[in-house]
């Protein structure tokens, strides 16, 4: 009886091994998470931002390249602790608050504002959306008189655009001790995506983000249809006008490494940097993250009888390709695929001449392949 255990354990882990390497090795064979992981941890900063439910602002900050990690906890309370169950039942004055680690030669404290903004109501003074009291209210909490000025004229900037009727109701404070939430808050927006989706529609957060803030990086107006004929090849309207799907293994980008950033070929804005594209196996480029969290739009598609996320450009509403879930272990399950036909590459040499300058930094640290 031993005997016949120990052999049905040993078959086991035979079995469970292989069918680890067939699922996952293709995802981690690229020269780009080598890229990736060699950010100096040394030159990582913190940022810290209070939106409302820490749940909805992990996922925007973590999908941006120099964004490390977003840790979900609580700031700003003067108490020497702080748990969920103390927090929510308002028995500190702490806030729900993300920690943002980041690599400031890639994405700027600036950037993160802005960004920030995109996410909240920033008129709303009793909390976010159906989260109501103190714990959910809006604050941007500095560490340095420089990000206390970044966040005080981002501010100032957004009242005189006149963009609301109500005066802005963020908080500029110094940061306090920061607690970080409980293990199970850690990423709720990958670990529960379906409960966090619902979540995240039902509160009016989703909904009020689309409707307020879609053209805040780009105000374009979209070409006619014979402009855009005329200015695509067959293949690259079908795929971005009509919802069409390139051949796979047989279109230009799936297999390109190289470092430069892809742009939407309608309008040109900046979707997708080298540095987060890996070989996924499946014939279509592949990314982990989006350059800027603002410039894709995320869509319910059931058109072939099973739910998928259909990904678009917010500026010229281009249809991309699809988001799923079963990427990269170590770089948090996403898989942005992408159709070729939907983006035009910028090589680095060329960034600064096609008026892509200000992304130089993201290959910095890689000047010797360049």
């Amino acid at each position: 009886m031993k005997h016949t255990l120990t052999f049905f354990i040993f078959t086991f882990l035979i079995f469970a091994g292989i069918l680890y390497y067939v699922n996952f090795k293709p995802m981690n064979t690229t020269t780009d998470t080598t890229m990736k992981n060699t950010v100096d941890a040394n030159t990582l900063q913190k940022a810290y931002f209070a939106g409302g439910c820490f749940w909805c602002m992990e996922g925007i900050f973590e999908a941006q390249t120099g964004v490390t990690q977003a840790i979900s906890g609580y700031a700003w309370g003067t108490s020497e602790d702080a748990t969920y169950e103390l927090v929510s039942a308002g028995r500190t004055n702490h806030r729900e608050v993300v920690e943002i680690i980041y690599d400031p030669s890639m994405i700027s404290y600036t950037t993160l504002v802005d960004l920030y903004f995109t996410q909240i109501d920033p008129t709303q003074a009793d909390g976010q959306f159906a989260d109501k009291g103190y714990r959910y209210t809006t604050a941007i909490l500095y560490m340095t008189l420089d990000e206390k000025v970044i966040a005080e004229a981002a501010i100032a900037k957004l009242d005189a655009s006149k963009k609301f009727d109500k005066p802005i109701a963020v908080k500029v404070e110094l940061k306090t001790t920061f607690f970080a939430a409980e293990e199970y808050h850690q990423d709720y927006y990958k670990k529960s995506a379906f409960r966090y989706n619902l979540y995240k529609e039902g509160s009016g957060r989703k909904w009020y983000i689309d409707e307020t803030w879609t053209n805040e990086i780009k105000n374009l107006e979209k070409p006619k249809t014979e402009e855009l004929k005329e200015k695509l090849t067959d293949i690259q309207y079908r795929v971005t006008q009509e919802e069409g799907t390139e051949q796979p293994f047989s279109n230009p980008y799936w297999d390109n490494h190289a470092p430069w950033i892809y742009v939407d070929i309608v309008d040109g804005s900046p979707l997708f940097a080298s540095l987060d594209k890996f070989d996924s196996g499946t014939g279509w480029p592949s990314f982990t993250r989006v350059m800027t969290g603002a410039s894709i739009v995320e869509k319910k598609d059931t058109k072939l009888g099973t739910a998928r996320i259909e990904v678009r450009s917010r500026n010229a509403d281009s249809h991309l390709g699809h988001l799923f879930d079963d990427g990269p272990v170590d770089r948090g399950w996403m898989r942005y695929c992408i159709n070729s036909a939907a983006l035009r590459f910028i090589p680095v040499s060329e960034l600064v001449k096609e008026g892509y300058g200000e992304y130089v930094q993201y290959f910095l640290l890689k000047k010797k392949d360049i």
